[in-house]
């Protein structure tokens, strides 16, 4: 599962030629690419799609969006990179398997 999670920014600095950030997801901070949303600032809301921002979103729907997620039990997982790469693996050894029958 690979979901646009809201965060917001907390830093932003360039990091040879491209434009970064530090994005804070309530209390799980990441490093993510900003270049696509370069009207995008420090205090700003972005929505985050596989370590890029990718649209600017108001703070309510932002923290709307973080409390459903959180009580969806889906927003940890999907930033803990490790648990992410766990569930990534399976998904690829189980299409290795698909359409060879029961195991």
């Amino acid at each position: 599962m690979c979901l646009g999670i809201p965060g917001k920014v907390v830093e932003v600095y360039d990091l040879d030629g491209a434009r970064m950030g530090k994005v804070d997801f309530d209390g799980i901070v990441k490093e993510i690419c900003l270049s696509f949303v370069p009207d995008v600032e420090v205090g700003d809301y972005t929505i985050v799609h596989v370590g890029f921002g990718i649209t600017r979103v108001d703070e309510e729907s932002a923290n709307d969006t973080l409390a459903l997620m959180k009580e969806m039990g889906v927003l940890e997982p999907e930033l803990d990179a490790d648990v992410a790469l766990a569930t990534e693996s399976a998904i690829a050894a189980g299409e290795e398997h698909a359409g060879q029958g029961p195991r």
